[in-house]
């Protein structure tokens, strides 16, 4: 170790100073010399411990970890995987005893038997230490007299108080009146946007502003200096800084005034004995800075909360204590009188408000279960039947109505039942289908209406009532279903919160458990693994298709299904699964809901979704629902489950115990409309009120946000003023993907066209790719939604015959579109291998990560 020696010389000469520097503290405080040998009997300990501390000190900073670690290594300590503060630790025990430094013997060399070199050094500490405690004494006697001039400045600002204020206020006033006479007023902006220029709004008018604090935040048309976290800022002044300073500078002048009349005499003799100088108004002025401070903030915040009116008044008037006193405390009077006055009529308003909330929306979110006579519930997890039950008593049924999460199983249960000469009519908002002499209907669970009666009524999926956009329509459906009977479909989280809203209703429960096992692959899944009726799952389109194509280069032939799929497009791709025409099925969670397949094994590919706000680990029930899927009795008597990684994480959320659906989610009703109307007109107020809702224990309102945001689109416009309330936020609430531009573009149009009373705009056909026939195919279905609630039925059939064309384009595109797919890199366009794990090249991260490392220096 190189440093030792230099470091050790160091410690030494680092240690004779302090032991110097206690000699002399030592001999300063002594009235009579003591000797050399009396300070080294009472020092000597301390003395030694001075090197121990110096020298501990210097190696453990001055030797680096690397230095310390090869040292301990060579006496045989084990260095390794070892934290820092153990490796000082060790290093300092090591280095305690190494070469102590003789601090005696070097005293000894330095004063011992010096009895002259010992006298002159206690002289000089001596006569140091008395000017130290000279000057320490004047110290402690300015401090006296600084506080006793604070302490009855502090007494005489408390007798005059009140008369200070009344000063402030009329100085205040007369400044007012100035600048409500003489300055210009300016229009307002931004006043950090010095980039625009300020526009002359003419004089300043009293009865525009209430209080001062109104008329503070007017801009002046000056630029002044600003602090925002520490950083100077340059912006528009207003009249906020003007009044402060203002105020804090009539404050300063009149307490030195003050002060200098009413201070007692000894105090100013005191103080010039004490600093050699007379007592003045500067001085003043730096004793009462603090209190100057205090004071100011408290008469700013009363001058804000003065009447303009009042002000005004008394700018012109004399300054009279009397008359002043008098004056204000009528203006404060009166004020506090119409403070009281404004807060019991906002208190009069709040629980007015509170009882139309109550009346509007409150009344609308009480269970009323007296027209159904008997409930049905069919609780248990995924592919146990639950569905094929409830929907054989409805076929036995005289009449009845299935309600669908998906516009998809609403098809399959129409086509079922009328395979089963069974006649059922199709209603889903974008497409009627009626059969003649039918008395059973199959519709989306929007599309429920409590005044239609069924024998049966069918409600699938009813953990969907805690759907934050659509869990309502399940609430509605289930507490207002006019029917005989109620069959309610659920997973067991679902079924505490049905019977707690069901109440004391007549109830049958069933519960049914998987005939077929569920068994997780120990392995993690690997694409060379793929076999005959697996079902990969990912959560989103693109990868979807990226996992087909890459399945197709492959070999093997595989179905697809995603959210933006049209349904008939699904409902092939899924038949060719079925009947054997591919091997594989691609998905995303589309197929937790309501399909029967024949899967061999669900593969996740993927363990965490986009939500819509940020990516997350999929829940207990996601997994469930999806891996339900697996198995097929008479085929796969055991569902298989597959994971690409975290297996034990993931089968721990397969296995685990539902947990209970708390909350369900409300929206408002044509009742809560209606109720509304008796109060105001228009959406803009009713958004705000729903806001002020508290929604009922155990309930969450809906957000509304893509009905507001279509709504801001035509806020104020003719349709707002040509369309009642109800039948706007109908077409508000109209079931598309308000995401697309392009659709909410489509939307505006036609909402203009309806008000106009012309054709409705025809939807753009684009067909160039997949994409493009997807989104033509959403198009449509917006378009129907238009002509079906405008009860425009013969046009709507042209219309589903074309989306019924599209959907078999989109088809044809999936076999042939993604054949030569491949995965690219998304910023230079470079193809990846399919097992790459980023979206990017390594060449562009690398480059990437480069730019980022010079930003940071």
């Amino acid at each position: 170790m190189n440093q030792l020696d230099q470091i050790y010389d160091n410690a030494a000469e680092h240690t004779k100073i302090k032991i110097l520097e206690d000699v002399d503290r030592y001999l300063g405080s002594k009235e009579a010399m003591p000797t050399y040998k009396e300070y080294l009997s009472e020092r000597f300990h301390y003395i030694d411990q001075i090197w121990v501390n110096v020298w501990l000190n210097k190696i453990t900073t001055k030797i680096s970890k690397h230095e310390k670690k090869k040292y301990l290594s060579d006496k045989g300590y084990e260095t390794e995987n070892v934290d820092r503060k153990l490796i000082n630790h060790l290093f300092r025990t090591e280095m305690r005893d190494y070469q102590p430094f003789n601090t005696s013997e070097w005293l000894n060399d330095r004063f011992e038997s010096k009895n002259e070199e010992w006298v002159d050094r206690y002289k000089k500490a001596r006569a140091h230490f008395l000017q130290k405690a000279e000057e320490e004494r004047l110290q402690r006697k300015k401090y006296l007299i600084r506080e006793t001039i604070e302490e009855k400045i502090d007494e005489i600002i408390e007798q005059e108080y009140s008369l200070l204020y009344l000063y402030i206020r009329h100085m205040t006033a007369k400044q007012l009146t100035s600048d409500f006479k003489n300055k210009t007023r300016y229009c307002q902006v931004d006043t950090f946007a010095l980039e625009e220029k300020l526009e002359e709004a003419g004089g300043f008018n009293s009865d525009a502003y209430n209080a001062m604090a109104d008329f503070l935040g007017e801009l002046t048309g000056n630029i002044h200096k600003t602090f925002h976290w520490g950083k100077g800022y340059f912006e528009y002044e207003t009249y906020y800084y003007v009044y402060k300073n203002n105020i804090s500078g009539y404050l300063s002048d009149t307490l030195q005034t003050l002060a200098l009349r009413n201070l007692p005499e000894e105090l100013f003799e005191e103080y010039e004995e004490t600093y050699g100088k007379p007592l003045t108004g500067k001085a003043v002025k730096k004793l009462i800075a603090h209190t100057l401070h205090d004071i100011n903030e408290s008469f700013f915040e009363s001058i804000q909360e003065e009447y303009v009116e009042d002000l005004l008044k008394l700018a012109d008037i004399p300054f009279d204590p009397s008359i002043h006193k008098e004056l204000f405390e009528k203006d404060l009077e009166d004020r506090e009188r119409q403070k009281a006055e404004e807060l019991a009529e906002q208190q009069r308003k709040k629980e007015e408000e509170a009882r139309m909330l109550e009346y509007v929306f409150g009344q609308e979110y009480s269970p009323s279960l007296e027209r159904a006579k008997r409930y049905v519930l069919h609780i248990g997890e995924t592919n146990t039947g639950k569905t094929h039950h409830a929907l054989e008593g409805m076929k036995l049924a005289s009449s009845g109505m299935y309600l669908a999460p998906l516009r998809l199983l609403a098809l399959e249960v129409y086509d079922k039942l009328n395979r089963d000469d069974v006649p059922c009519s199709l209603k889903t908002g974008e497409e009627e289908k009626l059969v003649s002499g039918s008395q059973h209907l199959s519709c989306t669970v929007e599309m429920f209406h409590e005044k239609d009666f069924f024998d049966v009524i069918v409600i699938d999926e009813a953990q969907m009532i805690t759907d934050k956009d659509r869990g309502f329509s399940w609430y509605k459906a289930i507490t207002k279903a006019n029917a005989n009977e109620v069959h309610i479909i659920g997973s067991r989280s679902a079924k505490s919160m049905m019977l707690q809203l069901l109440g004391d209703a007549d109830i049958v429960l069933n519960e049914y458990s998987r005939d077929i096992p569920l068994e997780v692959e120990a392995k993690e899944f690997k694409f060379k693994h793929v076999r005959k009726g697996d079902a990969l799952i990912c959560f989103s389109r693109k990868r979807v298709l990226e996992t087909a194509s890459r399945l197709q280069q492959e070999g093997h032939s595989v179905s697809m299904i995603y959210g933006s799929m049209p349904p008939e497009t699904r409902k092939k791709q899924v038949l060719r699964f079925i009947n054997g025409e591919t091997s594989v099925i691609v998905s995303t969670d589309a197929i937790g809901m309501g399909l029967n397949l024949p899967i061999r094994r669900i593969v996740f590919l993927e363990n965490e979704k986009f939500d819509g706000t940020k990516r997350r680990i999929l829940t207990s029930q996601e997994v469930k629902q999806i891996a339900g899927r697996a198995g097929r009795k008479g085929l796969y008597n055991i569902g298989k489950v597959a994971f690409t990684k975290d297996i034990k994480r993931m089968k721990a959320l397969l296995e685990m115990e539902d947990e209970p659906v708390h909350t369900f989610a409300i929206a408002p009703t044509n009742t809560v409309f209606e109720r509304f109307q008796r109060y105001y007109r228009d959406l803009g107020t009713f958004f705000e009120l729903w806001d002020k809702f508290e929604s009922p224990k155990g309930t969450k309102k809906a957000a509304l946000t893509e009905e507001r945001d279509l709504y801001e689109r035509i806020r104020g416009t003719e349709i707002e003023a040509k369309l009642g309330i109800m039948d706007l936020y109908g077409f508000l609430h109209l079931p598309f993907s308000k995401k697309e531009h392009d659709l909410v573009r489509q939307w505006e149009e036609t909402m203009y066209a309806i008000i106009e009373g012309v054709e409705l705009p025809e939807p753009r056909i684009k067909n160039r790719n997949l994409e493009e026939l997807e989104l033509t195919y959403k198009a449509i279905g917006l378009h129907l939604l238009f002509l079906y609630r405008l009860e425009q039925r013969t046009e709507a059939l042209y219309w589903e015959r074309l989306r019924e064309e599209i959907s078999d384009h989109v088809h044809e595109r999936l076999k042939t579109d993604i054949k030569e797919l491949s995965r690219k890199c998304r910023r230079c366009g470079k193809k990846l291998p399919w097992e790459h794990e980023f979206q990017i090249c390594d060449a562009c991260h690398t480059t990437r990560s480069k730019r980022y490392s010079y930003y940071r220096r």
